[in-house]
């Protein structure tokens, strides 16, 4: 029987680190269903067609692959942005969560991370976790990542955008971020990815002890 862990929180708070080091752990497959809007809004980009329509958008959900998501390429500011304006979007959702929860099907296990997992994704997970941060911490995250690639970054720039991209995933009306109500909550303001770890392999491995 699949083992299923949903790993939510905001932009920055670390839950995809954690969500790859715990599926390197435990050998289970991992989907950061993030990377799935953003890849649906780089195929909109890169056809030059519009981020308002959502049929338009819902045609190029259906296509994405799981299989071929690169962070590398995904990971631009650009993409991100136009994947939040289509990721409000329920007819981008529901096509979406459709391959999301086929993926979580996978054996022996699988770590999905994102902002609506343990609350509509995976409901049912053995393991919901939520994953959060202040923002200025994440802001901090996001301001040290960029430099140390030696590119140029503005703090109250990133703490501008870290506050409103909250905002549009805590407010839009289908699959807010919040958390489930049995999720485990975990705070890395003053938690080192270790720690963080830790906490979550304690939690997982209890689980896998009912399993058997």
């Amino acid at each position: 029987m699949t083992l299923t862990i949903a790993i939510d929180g905001p932009a920055a708070a670390g839950k995809g680190t954690l969500s790859r080091q715990i599926a390197e752990e435990y050998g289970f497959h991992h989907l950061d269903t993030g990377l799935t809007y953003r890849a649906a809004a780089k195929a909109l980009l890169d056809a030059g067609l519009p981020l308002d329509d959502e049929a338009v958008a819902e045609r190029m959900a259906l296509e994405v692959e799981l299989a071929g998501l690169d962070r590398s390429v995904l990971s631009a500011h650009a993409i991100g942005e136009a994947a939040s304006k289509i990721a409000v979007m329920p007819a981008v959702r529901r096509a979406l969560v459709q391959a999301q929860r086929a993926f979580s099907r996978k054996e022996p296990g699988t770590v999905l991370d994102g902002r609506d997992i343990g609350t509509v994704v995976c409901p049912d997970a053995a393991v919901k976790l939520y994953v959060t941060a202040s923002p200025e911490v994440r802001a901090k995250r996001r301001f040290d990542e960029i430099v140390g690639k030696g590119a140029a970054a503005d703090y109250a720039a990133i703490f501008d955008d870290v506050k409103k991209r909250d905002e549009r995933d805590m407010g839009r009306v289908d699959s807010p971020l919040r958390p489930a109500d049995d999720a485990h909550l975990l705070d890395t303001s003053e938690m080192s990815i270790e720690a963080a770890f830790q906490a979550a392999k304690s939690l997982i491995d209890a689980a896998l002890i009912k399993k058997i």
